[in-house]
């Protein structure tokens, strides 16, 4: 029983957020460009700036909802 309770560790509030972050990334495709199509496509330039920024962004309301803050 001793060595299955050492198999669970604790995990810090910020490795939670990180895995829920990358989580809501992938199921929804949080960030990503839409596939490119015929005619004008509005100039929408998204950068990879950009596209770090979004994520800094979750992971930020990632990491406030895992401390209970809103």
């Amino acid at each position: 029983m001793d060595q299955l309770a050492g198999t669970f560790v604790s995990r810090r509030n910020e490795d939670i957020a990180l895995d829920m972050m990358k989580f809501i990334a992938a199921t929804t495709g949080f960030g990503k460009t839409q596939a490119a199509g015929a005619g004008f496509q509005g100039g929408s330039d998204n950068k990879a700036e950009d596209y770090a920024g979004h994520l800094l962004d979750l992971y930020t309301r990632c990491l406030n909802t895992v401390n209970g803050k809103r």
